[in-house]
């Protein structure tokens, strides 16, 4: 029995759910599809021996990273992207299970299909993630949420698997709302309700929102949404950036992108603005490592590894410079992409002028279950 969201009530659901007041008065009926620990809820499908115990998909070695934990290991505090070790020491009962991404792809193209039956207009966003425009859906369905319900059924009779959906009038409502009440949840935000439902998130639940954005936006005042609307656009930019335009119409639960049939992701990145320069190493190591953290993360849900690291330095002046290797073999896990990115950032050393904006990207993608993990021999050859 799957769980709806508080947001939706009895006449939403079978009413006009992509029309109404504000931005969505356009007609736009926007879905996303997430599904529940995608890679772990295959293993336990296809392994019954592996229902309701802590599972984690992802290398065993040292430098091993988790790339997929169930719901029960989450219960531990054991998420994507963490190192295998770590994971172990917080629940001595994991079981790693190797990734077999052959099969996540084959379940992937099954579950796309599903979306091809509704609609052509689908941007897929990893294996396990994906938005739908289905305003004019191939089934003729009047609601959104009518389509929604229809998606997730076929996907539970089909592969045996959950997902969670939500239902806007743009993206950025439709990815928040999708969160909202996992697993196996269904989340329907109309456009009436669009700026409550904004208004009273804590902000660092905004895609874009790193720790880092979220501890400054506290010292600021800003906690939710609602005090994140209180803020100009001007103070936005002063204190964001070009991010501080994201941020005021996000606030406003304004969103005008499209979706992308044909969005291909080239890279995965990660990078703050800061509220003051940063001048110490030991700041500077701290911003680093976050955004190595961040990178790693979108790389494990994404099943992507990369052979290129870079990071990027905007100085106080405006100056900006940038460093990159490539290495022998694609890494995924935090902490290899940590130490290229530390290499790249101790030559620059000593920081005279002041830092406002730090960040790191993984390049070179590719996808495989070898790519989850470089040994440390390797790893070494870049640095040779």
């Amino acid at each position: 029995m799957y769980s709806l969201c508080s947001m939706e009530g009895p006449d939403q659901a079978a009413g006009d759910d992509g029309a109404g007041a504000g931005e969505g008065a356009g007609g736009r009926k926007i879905i996303h599809i997430d599904m529940d620990a995608f890679y772990a809820s295959v293993e336990q499908r296809d392994d019954p021996t592996l229902k309701g115990k802590p599972v984690a998909v992802g290398g065993t070695r040292e430098r091993g990273v988790v790339a997929a934990a169930s719901y029960e290991a989450r219960t531990y505090g054991v998420r994507s992207a963490m190192a295998s070790a770590l994971a172990r020491r917080m629940c001595p009962d994991l079981i790693f299970v190797r990734p077999r991404f052959d099969v996540y792809r084959e379940v992937s193209r099954q579950i796309h299909g599903i979306f091809a039956e509704f609609t052509d207009l689908i941007e897929p966003l990893s294996l396990d993630e994906a938005y739908l425009d289905v305003t004019d859906n191939h089934q003729g369905i009047g609601t959104a949420t009518e389509v929604a319900r229809q998606i997730r059924a076929r996907i539970k009779a089909e592969t045996g698997l959950t997902a969670s959906a939500g239902v806007s009038y743009n993206k950025f409502i439709a990815k928040l709302a999708s969160d909202h009440n996992k697993p196996d949840g269904l989340c329907v935000v109309r456009p009436d309700q669009g700026p409550a439902f904004i208004a009273r998130l804590p902000v660092g639940r905004f895609h874009g929102v790193g720790p880092v954005t979220a501890t400054r936006m506290e010292k600021l005042g800003i906690h939710t949404g609602a005090d994140l609307r209180r803020c100009s656009r001007e103070f936005l930019a002063q204190q964001f950036g070009k991010s501080g335009d994201y941020f005021y119409l996000a606030a406003r639960a304004v969103d005008h992108r499209p979706v992308r049939p044909d969005r291909v992701r080239k890279s995965i990145g990660s990078e703050n603005t800061f509220f003051h320069d940063l001048f110490s190493h030991e700041d500077l190591t701290a911003a680093l490592l976050e955004s190595s953290e961040n990178v790693a993360r979108h790389a494990a849900r994404t099943g992507k590894a990369g052979r290129t690291v870079s990071i990027k330095l905007r100085y106080s002046d405006f100056r900006t410079l940038t460093r990159a290797r490539t290495l022998p073999a694609p890494v995924s896990d935090v902490d290899s992409i940590q130490q290229v990115a530390l290499a790249l950032l101790a030559p620059l050393e000593p920081v005279e002028q002041g830092i406002r904006l730090l960040g790191v990207t993984l390049s070179s993608l590719g996808e495989g279950e070898e790519e989850l993990t470089v040994t440390a021999e390797q790893l070494a050859l870049a640095f040779e």
